[in-house]
């Protein structure tokens, strides 16, 4: 009975999107925690170098996640830019072994994510599409905890396989998970819609679809987009690992902790959004952030750190799931894709300036002025996101 009640509600379409997301991310994180390392290391760039990296990463695909959803939407095709996201992503992380300058690897990683920018609404708004209201929270729970669990296997191959190939080849070996992924995503089955739902959609222009998303999900996009701006993300955590003098390979397994405390939670945590409601759970992540911002400020050893990394998990998978739902739940049937891929889009545009101000903060004063500049961020979320109010469980 207990494993049944674990599956319950999840479909197939939710469970094969599950370990789609799991077989990318495992090969992502065999690298991704590797590159600040690889930047700041073999390539002697500055610290702000991986925030403006990892920002622009981020931010220059991220208008593709609005306009990948209105099409999806508009098309009513998910399957299609999900297949072409996927396979983007997975072809390029091996040329990552040919960067010899951060210019380079910038350009790389710019690549690698207009994939995940093409992917992420639509896969998001079938992963809505395929599950009942009632479960919401907890099939992007399962989704993203899939993604944990890879980004896991991940840091740990990388964690164990760094000392014995190098970065070169380890950047190579992400080829294999990415190819299986790819042919994964063909088993996902396209839902049909009705020919009435269809026309109607079709009348829709990107300015209208955009303008027809409800108040109260603008102003929550709004929200997210400014505690973006403070959220100085994973690879300052490293950073600040290194400046207490961690090896790489221990901050890989602070990493590694990290991931691991997302992978467990996000599920249980996406189920009980379903039952208590999406908006207690995202201002306790926004809250754990901040109490984790100030524990990287104080903190000087290891025991430290892996608290803060394990704060940093919390805080991450109480509000990857649960954001989602939210936006899909705050928006229009008929708007999935385009309200998640604004969403998408507008917390994307704020990851430029976030990582370089984290960046030019850590150089310019301190590591503890890139934290508590985040934990300023994080307090106006939690007092500009008490005052929304939703009915019933949203």
């Amino acid at each position: 009975m207990k494993k049944l009640s674990f599956f319950k509600g999840l479909t197939t379409n939710i469970i094969i999107l599950g370990f789609v997301s799991m077989l990318t991310d495992l090969g992502s994180q065999m690298i991704f925690p590797l590159i600040p390392l690889f930047v700041t290391g073999t390539l002697a760039a500055p610290a702000y170098i991986v925030g403006l990296i990892e920002g622009s990463a981020e931010a220059m695909t991220s208008l593709l996640k609005v306009f990948s959803g209105y099409i999806s939407d508009k098309t009513h095709k998910r399957k299609p830019l999900i297949l072409l996201g996927y396979s983007i992503s997975s072809l390029v992380k091996p040329f990552f072994a040919l960067a010899n300058t951060w210019p380079l690897v910038l350009f790389i990683r710019i690549t690698e994510r207009t994939g995940k920018g093409m992917r992420e609404a639509p896969r998001d708004a079938m992963v809505a599409e395929s599950c009942a209201e009632n479960v919401r929270g907890k099939a992007f729970g399962f989704q993203r905890a899939m993604d944990g669990v890879g980004s896991v296997i991940g840091a740990i191959l990388a964690l164990m396989l760094l000392p014995i190939l190098g970065y070169e080849k380890m950047f190579i070996a992400t080829i294999i998970p990415g190819i299986i992924a790819v042919i994964t995503i063909l088993l996902v089955k396209e839902k049909k819609q009705e020919k009435a739902a269809i026309k109607e959609q079709e009348k829709l222009s990107f300015k209208k679809s955009f303008k027809n998303l409800p108040k109260k999900l603008k102003y929550f996009i709004l929200i997210s987009a400014i505690f973006t701006l403070g959220n100085y993300g994973y690879a300052f955590l490293l950073l600040k690992a290194k400046d207490l003098g961690l090896t790489d390979i221990k901050a890989i397994m602070l990493y590694t902790i990290f991931y691991l405390t997302f992978a467990i939670w996000n599920m249980p945590i996406g189920s009980l959004s379903d039952k208590i409601g999406r908006k207690p759970i995202l201002i306790g992540g926004y809250a754990i952030f901040a109490a984790t911002s100030l524990g990287l400020m104080i903190t000087s050893g290891i025991t430290g750190l892996v608290i803060c990394a394990v704060g940093y998990g919390m805080f991450f998978s109480m509000l990857d799931a649960s954001q989602r739902a939210f936006t899909v739940d705050l928006a229009e049937p008929e708007l999935k894709a385009t309200a998640l891929g604004s969403f998408h889009t507008a917390v994307g545009l704020m990851e430029l300036p976030a990582g370089f101000i984290a960046g030019i903060l850590w150089e310019t004063f301190s590591p503890a002025a890139t934290f508590g500049w985040g934990f300023a961020l994080s307090i106006i979320a939690i007092t500009m996101f008490s005052l929304i109010h939703v009915k019933g469980k949203a």
